[in-house]
């Protein structure tokens, strides 16, 4: 494994590693014991004012300078460091986020695959021409909106850093990254091997710290054209505000409540790891998990049966110990987590996981649980929990599956399992998702499909080719020549 420097204190600046303007730092913890194990940088509004600034230099001068061809070349030298360095980057990412180690490697290999599909889509987006009036040419044109601002949750850093920053730099933006206070490491890692792919300095600037000083001042900041944020709906609906009063365009994805629908006629031996490792991946600290399982009555005893017997085998403990489960991101979150199963009556509780014997004390760990017997308007079925707690309700037919699934405010991801070829299209256009999967649940990671959600669940697309539209401004040019 090749060891990888850099130093957690500082924010990358216009090509240089420095010490916060304010000369503070933030404790960095480790959610697998709760101890302190390091500190990063403390960024505040001068150092996003510092950063801006170098980005708007960085377009001013190389990088704004460089071909398509050649952007593209830099992010695919990029992917193959992270491909190089993919094992210490799990690393820092599992103790850093507390996911066990499997997973962490497998989101370092994505960040490689965006940062590979990136660099090869970077010349390949283009503008059209149209027919008009005779006497007249008129063509499109896609152009970078200048310096875009990424404002990166702590739950899948790395991920996020490539679905968002890989494309806004393919399309010859420059950025200015702040990444969650709970979880920076893995983005400054990423920006130290940038500078060794060739990333000409400001093209891309990290910035650590608080969401309501850096993170604030970020989304407010006038020279910032375009933002991407993934977090929670209040926090996104603060950011849209403050970007609104700067005309900013804004991608938001803020969580979901996402429902697996399981007919009599699915294959249940296909779909039961789906089922559950869509709830308790990452603990249960994504986005698009899959925290509710809608079972038509007939099969219904059959997958309850099956699914507690799959969460009575799952160990939960330190990230580096590999388990099915890793700790939760923090007390706070472990408090919430908790708070919401305490909602359940204890006969609707019907399976729970275990915490590994020997898992550190201090370490926030929750058993995941499986809940029956609620209602579909319960609100562990309507809110989501951001933990390893999945929601199994019952449906008659298609029509009152269709309305349990839409029946919340999110609409971020959906599943379909059904061997019936018609009932698969009539239901992937009747629900109300981002994203809808037939017989799987997340087809692997996908960077090449768009992803977003509706509703509570944001606006905009990211990862594929959608993305590259969504970081870039489309400019019509209407030629007269007689």
């Amino acid at each position: 494994m090749q060891e990888l420097w850099f130093d957690s204190r500082e924010v990358l600046i216009g090509g240089r590693w420095q010490a916060a303007a304010g000369g503070e730092t933030l404790p960095v913890e480790d959610p697998s014991t709760g101890q302190e194990t390091g500190a990063i940088a403390r960024g505040g509004a001068a150092d996003i004012d510092a950063a801006v600034a170098a980005a708007q230099a960085a377009l001013a001068g190389d990088w704004g300078r460089m071909t398509a061809t050649e952007r593209g070349r830099v992010l695919t030298r990029l992917g193959r460091l992270v491909e190089e360095r993919a094992e210490a980057l799990a690393r820092i990412e599992a103790q850093d986020v507390g996911k066990p180690l499997t997973q962490a490697l497998a989101d370092a290999r994505a960040l490689a695959r965006y940062m590979e599909f990136y660099g090869g889509a970077a010349d390949k987006v283009m503008g059209e021409t149209i027919p008009y009036q005779s006497g007249y040419t008129v063509y499109t044109l896609r152009e970078p909106h200048g310096v875009t601002g990424h404002i990166v949750p702590w739950n899948y850093p790395m991920q996020i850093i490539g679905r968002s920053v890989g494309a806004a730099l393919a399309m010859g933006n420059a950025c200015v990254l702040k990444p969650a206070e709970e979880a920076c490491l893995t983005a400054l890692a990423f920006a130290r091997l940038a500078g060794e792919a060739g990333l000409p300095p400001g093209t891309l600037n990290v910035v650590p710290g608080l969401g309501e000083e850096a993170g604030a001042a970020l989304a407010a900041h006038p020279g910032v054209r375009h933002l991407s944020f993934t977090g929670s709906v209040g926090v996104g609906a603060a950011v849209q505000a403050a970007a609104a009063r700067n005309i900013v365009p804004v991608t938001l994805e803020l969580g979901g409540k996402s429902p697996q629908i399981v007919f009599a006629d699915a294959d249940l031996d296909d779909a039961l790891p789906f089922l559950v490792n869509a709830g308790v991946q990452n603990a249960g600290q994504t986005c698009s998990a899959a925290s509710r399982i809608l079972v038509q009555r007939e099969v219904h005893d059959e997958v309850l049966a099956r699914m507690a017997a799959a969460y009575e085998s799952l160990r939960v403990g330190p990230a580096l110990a590999d388990l099915e489960v890793g700790p939760l991101i923090s007390a706070r979150q472990k408090e919430i987590v908790e708070g919401f199963v305490a909602l359940a009556d204890p006969a609707h509780i019907v399976a729970r996981g275990a915490i590994a014997e020997g898992a550190p004390g201090g370490g926030h760990y929750v058993a995941p649980a499986l809940l029956a017997g609620l209602s579909p308007d319960h609100r562990l079925a309507r809110d989501e929990i951001f933990g390893p707690v999945q929601a199994l309700i019952p449906f008659e037919d298609e029509e009152e599956a269709v309305a349990i699934a839409n029946g919340t405010d999110y609409g971020l991801v959906a599943a379909i399992w059904s061997r019936d070829g018609a009932r698969q299209m009539r239901l992937a256009r009747r629900l109300r998702a981002g994203q809808v999967f037939v017989n799987n649940y997340g087809a692997g990671g996908g960077v090449e499909l768009p992803f977003g959600g509706v509703g509570k669940s944001g606006h905009g697309r990211e990862k594929g080719f959608e993305a590259l539209y969504g970081f870039s401004v489309l400019k019509t040019v209407a030629a007269r020549h007689g």
